[in-house]
């Protein structure tokens, strides 16, 4: 699929303006998969589902793009088996990658591209130095639903490139003053396994005032494989296990009339290893996985430590349309474990290899989001939609044990004006929509570690301007069907910080070795949707294609670099929820991908894009079983199919080669609610099947292959309880 007229609507725009945003954008029909319910009575409804992830509420079925909707009730049964965010992500969203079972989320992608990841719609990512540790920063027990807009968008500006998550937290809903208590715990029946977690949430609602408070701590045992043996712990990039952490979380509204409200809340999220464990190497040659044993890793365990603050404003009723202004501060920080990498080696400091030293990123944002949303305007059927959103984004990179700088302070600026048009008029909706993105990098003149020479790089401004175009339709076809197009166009940032951490000559400059043009990425997509009184399905074909991409690349030191080279990606997925009988539903996702990238720049497009860009094919089905009313019963597998790509593509400094021998994996829950509680039980690999991950299998980084060789985890129980009053 191509879309020849952009250039058109580019200048079509540079020469009229906003006017160019009355462009139609698709409305793809939302997959239902997530939108079905079982109430008490045993029948399936449409939830009555609204979105923030298009900045203006939608009812779940005429949101554009490819959606899905996490639902308190299934993040629940999800969390019993695994408490771990990406496993539940991979399970409802066809084209994420598998979960890593680990903190870091190298490799961890969506159809392909990164994710710009949100809390309340405020940034969560770092796209100047993307440490891939942004998907850690809630405790789940806070989360009311998660939104997930699958495909390149700017809706919420840079990082989308693969599309949006978005974790909306709960609200004080109700009247009166209601508490909540849950704990649950994990094991496989090991001495020093066991993993727990407890949550205490207060909410009150008394009139025009509503106000909820949580506090939840956990404390995370080791893991050990299918064969008994401990999983080995990445205590350099950062893992859950060996951990301990904690989530202060608060949210106060006040209703100002029936039309104005007024919100604030702020969630403090902190994860940090234990120290508790060494990493004991594995034989990737012989098929011995990476374990662990008890000792003390050298410096500070990783850490995650997280404060987002927001307050927010809502006026349904200003001159006969809706304003929302959000307003947010994000302190963002991530502390890696100690090293003896050859690039922190620097002999004025130690003898050459005995220098242990760890990398931290810390990120500083700040910024405002302002939407105003009219119906009926000028004529019945249009809607106009349109706003301004400021950022500040202050990224930078040191190594804390020697307070040296790695990356310098990296000070990011963007001013985005953007306007939608909908028109919708029987059973055809038309949506469009440009927003300009006004961008600003300013860079301090710094000096690089020993490893690449102490050269001095003068510092600079980068800056650019950019255009993001939006186009498509929908039709319902009747008897539930409904058929879609949409172009869309996405930016993100090269990773700025790795480009500049690495220069390793003299006379040097930021504006003469980063160019900041961001990473367009354009996609096409195209779909049809039923959906029915008994269930539901959706099958969409999209292709994405970015110019100028940034794929980072390993060598075989295990050092990164970044290459400026076009990417593609073409892609199916499906989605789909039956109701075999009242008390029994099917559900199902699958997803097929082929990306490719080149070796260099000007090369063709013939290199497979690797784990580190790219999930595998996958099929993840689902049964759910209303025993009674207050019982229920769940079943799932999940299938990773095989990939072996770039079959003897390598050079003598970087491997594109990989294999991975796909799995399957059977889970299990069940919840049964009593006058006395709620409790619940989950197994994780119900089969207790052996098996070494996806991102692990691909090798992506042959230096410390023995290193990274962990194998997948265990049958593992979890017991819950919760208890409401």
């Amino acid at each position: 699929m191509s879309f020849p007229f952009r250039s058109a609507l580019r200048r079509a725009f540079l020469s009229s303006g906003l006017t160019a945003a009355l462009l139609p954008l698709a409305y793809a029909q939302a997959p239902a998969t997530a939108a079905f319910a079982e109430d008490d009575s045993a029948t399936i409804r449409l939830e009555n589902f609204v979105t923030t992830a298009t900045r203006t509420e939608k009812a779940l079925e005429k949101i554009p793009g490819a959606i899905e909707v996490i639902t308190r009730r299934d993040l629940d049964t999800q969390l019993l088996i695994a408490d771990d965010p990406s496993q539940a992500l991979a399970t409802f969203v066809p084209g994420f990658a598998p979960s890593r079972q680990k903190l870091t989320q190298t490799g961890e992608t969506l159809r392909g591209r990164p994710i710009l990841y949100l809390l309340d719609g405020i940034p969560q990512s770092n796209p100047l130095r993307s440490g891939m540790r942004e998907g850690y920063f809630a405790d789940p027990l806070i989360i009311d639903r998660i939104e997930v807009v699958s495909g390149a968008n700017a809706i919420h500006g840079a990082g989308a490139t693969g599309g949006i998550i978005n974790y909306i937290t709960k609200t004080a809903r109700a009247e009166g003053t209601r508490q909540t208590f849950t704990t649950q715990a994990a094991t496989q029946g090991r001495d020093d396994d066991l993993s727990w977690k407890a949550g205490y949430a207060f909410q009150h609602k008394q009139g025009s005032l509503d106000l909820l408070a949580f506090a939840g701590v956990q404390r995370n045992g080791m893991r050990y494989d299918a064969d008994g043996r401990a999983i080995g712990i990445d205590t350099v990039q950062g893992d859950t296990v060996d951990s301990f952490g904690y989530d202060l979380f608060v949210k106060a509204g006040y209703e100002f009339g029936a039309a104005q409200r007024l919100q604030f809340s702020a969630n403090r999220y902190d994860l940090e290893g234990d120290g508790d464990y060494r990493l004991v190497s594995g034989n990737r040659a012989l098929g011995l996985p990476t374990t662990s044993a008890r000792g003390t890793p050298p410096g500070m365990p990783a850490r995650n430590l997280i404060n987002t603050f927001s307050l927010d404003y809502t006026h349904r009723s200003l001159l006969d349309g809706l304003l929302t202004a959000q307003f947010f501060l994000q302190d963002f920080s991530s502390l890696y474990g100690a090293t003896n990498t050859v690039t922190f080696q620097d002999t004025a400091l130690a003898p050459a290899g005995t220098l242990y030293d760890q990398s931290e990123i810390v990120a500083d944002k700040s910024g405002a989001k302002i939407t105003y949303a009219r119906r009926d305007t000028f004529v019945t059927g249009l809607e106009l939609t349109g706003g301004l959103d400021w950022l500040n984004d202050n990224t930078r990179q040191r190594l804390a044990g020697t307070n040296r700088t790695w990356v310098p302070p990296l000070d990011y600026t963007s001013f985005a004006p953007f306007v939608q048009t909908e028109y919708e008029r029987g059973p055809v909706t038309l949506r469009g929509g440009v927003r300009f993105e006004n961008a600003e990098l300013d860079v301090a003149t710094y000096q690089t570690l020993a490893y690449y020479g102490r050269q001095t790089v003068r510092g600079g401004t980068l800056s650019f301007d950019e255009p993001v175009f939006n186009l498509g339709g929908i039709v319902r076809l009747g008897r539930g069907f409904s058929a879609f197009y949409a172009y869309t166009e996405g930016f993100g940032l090269p990773d700025v910080g790795l480009i500049l951490r690495a220069v390793n000559q003299p006379d040097r400059s930021v504006g003469r070795l980063v160019a900041l043009v961001p990473v367009l990425t354009k996609n096409n997509e195209a779909g049809l949707s039923w959906r029915g009184e008994r269930g539901s399905a959706s099958l969409s074909v999209y292709e994405s294609k970015s110019d100028l991409s940034s794929v980072v690349r390993i060598n075989n030191l295990g050092i990164g670099s970044v290459d400026r080279v076009p990417t593609r990606v073409r892609g199916a997925e499906f989605s789909g929820e039956w109701r075999v009988i009242p008390t029994v539903t099917l559900n199902a996702t699958a997803a097929l991908l082929d990306g490719q990238t080149a070796v260099a720049a000007g090369q063709p497009l013939d290199l497979d894009l690797g784990a580190r860009n790219m999930g595998p094919n996958k099929l993840m089905t689902g049964v759910t079983w209303r025993a009674r009313p207050d019982l229920s019963l769940r079943l799932q597998s999940s299938t990773f199919f095989d990939r072996d790509i770039n079959i003897g593509r390598n050079t003598n400094t970087t491997r594109f080669e990989e294999h991975f021998a796909g799995y399957t994996l059977f889970d299990a829950a069940a919840t049964w609610r009593t006058s006395r509680g709620t409790f619940g039980l989950g197994i994780e690999n119900l089969l207790n099947r052996h098996y070494f991950g996806y991102y692990v299998q691909a090798d992506v980084n042959a230096a410390l292959s023995n290193d990274t060789y962990f194998a997948g985890r265990g049958r593992t129980l979890t017991l819950r309880y919760t208890l409401e009053f």
